[in-house]
């Protein structure tokens, strides 16, 4: 994305620390609601903002305090573009569709709940994007 893909565009820089993805929650539907997402719409975009960020907190930045989160929003073709970017490498292997049952009855842990989630809810989304600032999960989500 960058600064100069889309026509509207918007970055939030943030401390690598769980909690900040509320942050972002708020400019992405505060963004999306400028251009006529539906409420149903402007919530998926919160979700999968928040699961993108949570997950470049913990595993791409590993909780390390000294890293950041870029998140630019931007606007083109009629979709809400997000970039999510960490200080890692990528995920090395994206995991395999969770059991929801199992992980609701405490029989099997989260992990890939945040993937899968983003997956559903994105029009579009991109793992392992590099880009010069780093590990970049790439998600868009048309608006009508």
């Amino acid at each position: 994305m960058g600064q100069d893909s889309d026509d509207q565009a918007v970055a939030v820089i943030l401390k690598s620390q769980i909690g900040y993805e509320r942050i972002a929650m708020v400019c992405s539907s505060a963004f999306a609601h400028m251009f006529g997402c539906s409420p149903a719409r402007i919530e998926d975009l919160k979700t999968v903002v928040a699961e993108a960020i949570i997950n470049a907190v913990q595993h791409g930045n590993k909780e390390r305090p000294d890293a950041k989160v870029i998140v630019y929003l931007g606007f083109k073709d009629n979709a809400i573009n997000v970039q999510v970017i960490d200080e890692g490498g990528g995920i090395k292997e994206i995991p395999p569709k969770p059991d929801i049952e199992r992980i609701m009855d405490n029989l099997d842990p989260p992990v890939g709940f945040g993937t899968f989630l983003i997956a559903q809810l994105s029009d579009k989304v991109e793992f392992n994007h590099m880009t010069d600032e780093g590990h970049a999960v790439k998600i868009s989500i048309q608006v009508s």
